[in-house]
């Protein structure tokens, strides 16, 4: 516990410190880089903060189900590892958590609040502090429970995590080049970038928190291509500058599905399927989007060949 304690004395005070140098990185970009700046959308996204900092307070028995269970029916005991057992929960938290980001993207139930993250139409450090606020009182953080059952405390396995955010901080913004041969072994912002487009192309890849070695073993990686400027935001921007509408604007399509349904199989799909769903297949899940780009280039090569024929006869 006194070295949970030091965690998130250390994330704490990092966090304060950290919250001027957004204002510091848009002084610069104005005044320096000659660049735009939204400001009404960094102001969001402290409300969103904000606003977050109340929801910190769930309990971690509602945040993660069972985990008190599990821990008391623990398979290991880490304590006696010393030094390595920060080793073990610093790779074994990596790798939850590049599933639970996964699952994020993938699972609508989880993507009501982690779709708040994604909702900036510009990428900068101010994006990095735009955070949902139902993911404890969801109890989305049950995909973390294994390193629990492993013996981690769950006071650790939060605040190992709180380092894991903490890390990510740097990575949102656009004005720090690639980084060479760290390119695909830890989480760059040119890496970031990429998760942060709501481009076709670079959709639900490099889910990992500090490491993109879990990208690169499940087949999730994506590098950052010269060739396709990045498109920030969702794939349906959010205009909106008012806090509560950033936070809850997943709920009410939610609800409006869920009445809409007419199985138990839809309400399932609804609650827990890939965001953008539809029972008839002509969703905007990511495989329904591309499916429909890949129709609508059959359609132009075929209306190509068409002309190419008319013009050949």
């Amino acid at each position: 516990m006194e070295a949970t304690s030091r965690i998130y004395s250390v994330v704490n005070v990092a966090s304060f410190a950290l919250l001027a140098t957004p204002l510091i990185e848009a002084l610069v970009l104005i005044f320096v880089a000659k660049r735009a700046y939204d400001w009404r959308a960094s102001l969001a996204s402290l409300g969103v903060a904000f606003g977050r900092g109340f929801s910190e307070a769930t309990p971690i028995f509602i945040a993660m189900p069972g985990a008190f269970w599990l821990y008391e029916h623990r398979i290991f005991d880490p304590t006696h590892w010393g030094a390595w057992s920060y080793v073990a929960l610093f790779f074994g938290l990596e790798f939850v958590y590049y599933w639970w980001h996964r699952i994020s993207h993938r699972s609508r139930w989880f993507w009501v609040n982690h779709a708040v993250h994604h909702t900036p139409n510009e990428m900068n450090l101010s994006a990095a502090i735009r955070v949902g606020w139902t993911a404890k009182i969801m109890g989305t953080y049950v995909v973390f429970a294994p390193l629990v059952l492993l013996g981690f405390q769950p006071q650790m396995v939060f605040a190992a995590y709180s380092l894991n955010l903490l890390y990510q901080f740097w990575i949102h913004t656009t004005w720090i080049p690639k980084l060479g041969f760290l390119e695909g072994i830890i989480n760059t912002p040119a890496a970031h970038r990429v998760h942060y487009a709501s481009n076709l192309e670079y959709l639900d890849a490099n889910y990992g928190g500090v490491l993109m070695i879990f990208d690169r073993m499940f087949g999730t990686y994506r590098p950052e291509l010269d060739s396709i400027p990045i498109r920030y935001g969702l794939v349906t921007p959010l205009k909106s500058y008012n806090p509560f509408t950033i936070a809850f604007h997943q709920v009410m399509p939610i609800i409006r599905d869920l009445r809409s349904a007419r199985s138990l199989r839809e309400i399932a799909f609804y609650l827990f399927g890939p965001p953008g769903w539809k029972p008839d297949g002509r969703g905007t899940t990511t495989e329904d989007l591309r499916r429909t780009q890949l129709g609508a280039s059959a359609g132009e090569m075929e209306t190509l060949k068409s002309v190419s024929s008319s013009i050949t006869a």
